[in-house]
């Protein structure tokens, strides 16, 4: 018997047209705690403990979810005995990716099972404090934000194959996208659910959510929380991470300026290009005409074909030109993007409409005699 993999969407309760619940059952002020997990099995028993806890004093409806990264050593059974011994009080959820995806794949399937209205992203390595999570809400509604980024203001990893990354990942971010937070590696966060579920995430997204989030007109504010050393296992993060977040910042400054008006950016290349064509052409008059040797004292006046310049001048031409049909292309693909998912280039906040008229029945207008609808 064939089986296929389970998704998020199963473990929700379906309604009755038989898609997944996108709307929050578990109560006003909810809470979903999500823990992506990946080689933690030493860290998640005492973690959990200190999360129920937290949850426990806020008395608030609220559930803990685990999504496990295909973790090689034990720890989604680990899991399956916390899923299975919680109290009902706190459901909890153990999933598991049928291959490693990475953190990204695993926080987006726990925000696609979560079900508060709030969510909170957790390391499942202990270093983010759960008794943080009390104030990261506060924040959230007495601000009446939609994102609270956490500030491990005070490192406890103060490693140079750690922090020196980490500063200068997060400086390059904030140059980059203008959203300047302090500390965008920090997972610990509150997000408004009704913002969070708008995203669909890829590759390593799930270091710029605040920035994606800031692009639908999401309010993000930092919070200064705890930081604590790791007690067990081993950190997954390295000085690579620099290198990746580099790659993406491309990725970001094209999507924070250039997303619906593809065409600019190419435009704005071919300009750059053509400009570059120019200047080569005129060097190159100006030298074969002895202008230069005038201008400089240098006794050369080369022909067109004794310099590269010509063809220089055609390469740069030609990337003007590729640059244009590149520009074309995208208009295209941003177009049907939008139009075959019947998507939209913005996010409503509010609508604020009048009482609608009472509705008057109007007689019709006589049509002119020579009209030919009065014909038979």
């Amino acid at each position: 018997m064939n089986s296929r993999p389970v998704t998020a969407a199963d473990a929700l309760p379906p309604l009755a047209n038989g898609h997944a619940n996108a709307t929050p059952p578990l109560g006003r002020g909810s809470l979903s705690v999500v823990l992506p997990v990946y080689n933690e099995r030493d860290n998640l028993e005492s973690l959990d403990a200190e999360i129920r806890r937290v949850l426990h004093a806020m008395g608030r409806p609220c559930e803990i979810i685990y999504v496990d990264d295909c973790s090689t050593d034990d720890s989604f059974a680990v899991l399956q005995r916390l899923a299975a011994e919680g109290e009902p009080t706190i459901p909890t959820i153990a999933a598991r990716l049928n291959r490693n995806y990475g953190q990204t794949a695993a926080m987006s399937a726990g925000f696609e099972l979560a079900r508060g209205e709030i969510i909170l992203p957790l390391d499942a390595d202990g270093q983010n404090d759960p008794a943080d999570i009390p104030r990261l809400v506060e924040r959230l509604e007495r601000d009446g934000v939609d994102v609270v980024s956490g500030w491990r203001r005070q490192r406890r990893d103060k490693t140079i194959t750690r922090v020196l990354p980490s500063r200068i990942a997060n400086w390059m971010i904030g140059r980059a996208s203008g959203v300047k937070l302090h500390d965008y590696g920090c997972t610990l966060k509150a997000y408004r659910a009704c913002y969070l579920k708008q995203l669909r995430l890829y590759g390593d997204m799930h270091r710029f959510i605040p920035l994606y989030l800031g692009i639908l007109g999401a309010k993000v504010v930092e919070q200064e929380v705890n930081h604590r050393p790791r007690r067990a296992g081993v950190s997954k993060y390295g000085p690579s991470r620099i290198f990746k977040v580099l790659f993406d910042l491309f990725l970001i400054r094209f999507m924070t300026r250039y997303q619906t008006k593809p065409m600019h950016f190419f435009g704005q290349t071919a300009q750059a290009f053509l400009t570059a064509t120019g200047l080569v052409f005129v060097f190159m008059v100006a030298l074969k005409y002895g202008l230069v040797a005038a201008a400089f004292g240098v006794d050369w006046s080369p022909t067109f074909i004794e310099t590269p310049l010509p063809g220089l001048a055609a390469t740069f031409f030609l990337g003007a030109v590729m640059s244009i049909f590149f520009g074309i292309l995208a208009e295209i693909l941003i177009r049907v993007r939008f139009e075959s998912n019947d998507a939209r280039p913005y996010a409503l906040a509010e609508v604020i409409a009048s009482a609608s008229p009472t509705p008057t029945t109007l007689e019709p207008e006589p049509k002119p005699e020579n009209c030919p609808l009065n014909r038979s």
